[in-house]
This record gives C-alpha cells, structure tokens and sequence, in this order.
C-alpha cells in the first residue's frame, strides 16, 4: 500500500512540473529526481544556513537540481562527497580549496574527483538529498530506487554520520505535498529549501543503521557495492539466499 502511495504522489509531482512549465533541464521529469526552476536559488538559500555555513565535509546527491549546491560547496572552499549515481562504488571527493567550482555536474566530478572508499571518508558534517516530494513534517520520496537510504543507512554503521547530522533538501514549492507514507526505512529531512523559503522540521528519528529485513535480494544482486559491504559487515543476510 505505502509503496503504490508514494508512486501517485510521484507521478502526481512530476505531472504538475511538466504541465506547469516549471521544469529545467533534463526532461521529461519523469523517473528522475526533477530538475526544476529556480533550483540556483533554492541553492543559494540553503547556503545561507548555519548548518551549511559550519559544515567542513558535505555530501551531495548527483542529480541535476543540486548541481548549484554542489558548485557552492566548492566555492566555499569546503570538500564535497559525491556517491556514484546507482550506489555503484566509490565515491568521489573533491576539495574546494583545490578544485574550479564549476566542476560540480557528475560528468566533471567523475573526470576531477578523487575515488575513496566509504571506510576512509572523515565523518559527514551535512548531508544534502535530492527529492521528489516532501512534506513540512520532513518526510521525504525520491525516485523510488532507495540509494539515499542505502548510503544513509551504509554511513550511519560506519559512525561517518549520527543523529545531529542535518539532512536537508532542495526542492519546488509545488513539490510540498500534504502527507507521504513514512516506512521504517525512510530517510526523513531537519531542512527543505525552496526557491521562497526556508522550513525547519522538528527533529525527526532517523533509521540507526541497515533495516535488513526490509533489504530484497534483487536490490542486492544489482547492487554490487551494497552486496560486498553486506558480505563484510552483515554476512548473516545471505544464510538462506542465493548468492554468488
């Protein structure tokens, strides 16, 4: 049920974008987290907060509406943390002091970061998620493929966040919608931004770690960086599964 839910919310999203004129660049909108008007300003609002200004290591999601966050994270002089798109290894690292901020698409980090493994990372001073649709409560959906939880969950075991990390989002105002179904593994927000305004959400209980019951095996066996670090650290997961 909550699964059918979060998609109508999707599709509903992605439908007002496209009707609306309100989307950027890539389109259709559809099955990605949309790139909208006015994400430069939503970007630069969010780079006024404290939590942003005080934050030595971010972490940014590569989708196209948080390519401005990016740039500004570099320009900031601060290092960015960037995943491979799919959660397929790696992630990249990038050092504002030592970087051109206009490396901030994926095409140019991946050509001018440097790859590190999840392990070595210092720890997390604020995490930035792309969304599809959120509430003023801090509830969150994305495309549907749960990479942000993954990672989330992935950084919270290895103790590279906690829960004073802040997660915060860019996002339209046509994509603050009344009620999204939260499930024990969702990834909830302490901040969304919009192009107008800035919400504080009332600090919200965070998921501590991999929920691995909620894991399916297909997710796993497409996801070969998810599957070794499940064979390193939860290699209980597989008694019972097929897996090669």
């Amino acid at each position: 049920m909550e699964k059918e839910e979060k998609q109508r919310i999707r599709e509903k999203v992605w439908k007002t974008l496209e009707e609306n004129n309100l989307a950027s660049f890539p389109r259709p909108v559809y099955g990605r987290i949309p790139n909208f008007k006015g994400s430069y300003k939503a970007a630069e609002r969010l780079s006024t907060l404290e939590v942003f200004k005080n934050s030595s290591l971010v972490k940014v999601n590569p989708d196209s509406p948080q390519t401005k966050v990016r740039e500004l994270v570099l320009r900031a002089k601060k290092k960015l943390l960037v995943p491979t798109p799919r959660l397929k290894g790696e992630f990249y690292l990038l050092d504002g002091k030592e970087t051109d901020p206009r490396n901030s698409t994926i095409k140019a980090i991946a050509s001018h970061g440097e790859r590190v493994k999840i392990e070595n990372i210092d720890k997390v001073d604020l995490i930035v998620v792309g969304s599809v649709a959120v509430t003023i409560n801090g509830d969150r959906i994305g495309k549907g493929e749960g990479y942000s939880e993954l990672e989330y969950a992935i950084l919270r075991e290895l103790r590279k966040v906690d829960e004073r990390t802040p997660v915060v989002t860019t996002v339209h105002e046509v994509q603050i919608v009344d009620k999204i179904p939260r499930e024990p593994f969702d990834l909830t927000l302490d901040v969304i931004a919009t192009p107008e305004r800035t919400l504080a959400v009332t600090k919200t209980k965070k998921p501590e770690g991999l929920l691995l019951e909620y894991l399916k095996p297909e997710k796993v066996e497409e996801t070969p960086f998810l599957k070794e670090y499940l064979k390193r650290y939860h290699p209980n997961y597989f008694h019972g599964k097929v897996s090669s």
